[in-house]
């Protein structure tokens, strides 16, 4: 299989991370979604990332749909989100919550990249960064009262887990996040950088170029 994308995107290091862990190996092309727009299209006519291009040519979009075929191709007893009840319900409801946060994180990224500054849209600056810290609040609040359990949600360490650490990493890194600001979330987030299957993908994020 062939990962296309820059693991500064926690959505593609959020599938470079569950591979590593689900032990399938692929072949990475670090594109850029900025200076490599045109090569990715090619394969995605989106030219989004992460894109996964199967065994047998088929091409897969947008991590979520990525991931679901991945724990597929893991089986129930492997796979990185529970296949039911409660426990998928809070998995779910968690990705939910991280994904968000990144999206919002990345609009205000790409809200100053580009416009020029005096074009700036102050009021939906804040409105994503309130929706992005609000998203991180909620999350930090499962992570203390889990501080000690196995997973942020059912038994076993599977997606919750790895989706809330690469996205706090982001947004730690590139909105300057204070670890005192979310203390339970810092903590889990340092646990799951400290495993070799996060440490092998992270790199510093890169700003796409504007043009």
């Amino acid at each position: 299989m062939i990962l296309i994308g820059m693991f500064d995107s926690p959505f593609v290091r959020r599938v470079a991370i569950s591979m590593r862990l689900l032990g399938m190996p692929y072949e990475h092309r670090n594109w850029s979604v900025g200076k490599d727009f045109d090569r990715i299209r090619e394969v995605n006519p989106l030219g989004r990332v992460p894109t996964l291009v199967l065994d047998d040519g088929e091409v897969l979009t947008e991590s979520s749909a990525i991931l679901d075929h991945l724990d597929q191709l893991a089986g129930p007893e492997r796979a990185l989100l529970p296949p039911s009840g409660i426990a998928r319900r809070k998995s779910l409801q968690l990705i939910a919550l991280a994904s968000g946060a990144a999206e919002k994180g990345v609009l205000q990224i790409y809200e100053r990249v580009f416009r020029p500054e005096q074009k700036v849209h102050q009021p939906w600056l804040d409105r994503c960064h309130t929706q992005m810290i609000e998203s991180l609040r909620a999350i930090e609040a499962v992570c203390a009262e889990r501080a000690t359990a196995p997973s942020l949600a059912g038994e076993r360490f599977g997606q919750a887990d790895i989706t809330a650490a690469i996205v706090y990493t982001f947004l730690s890194e590139t909105r300057a996040l204070p670890p005192e600001m979310f203390p339970a979330l810092h903590a889990h987030t340092a646990r799951c950088e400290a495993r070799p299957e996060f440490v092998e993908t992270h790199i510093p994020f890169f700003v796409p170029a504007s043009n």
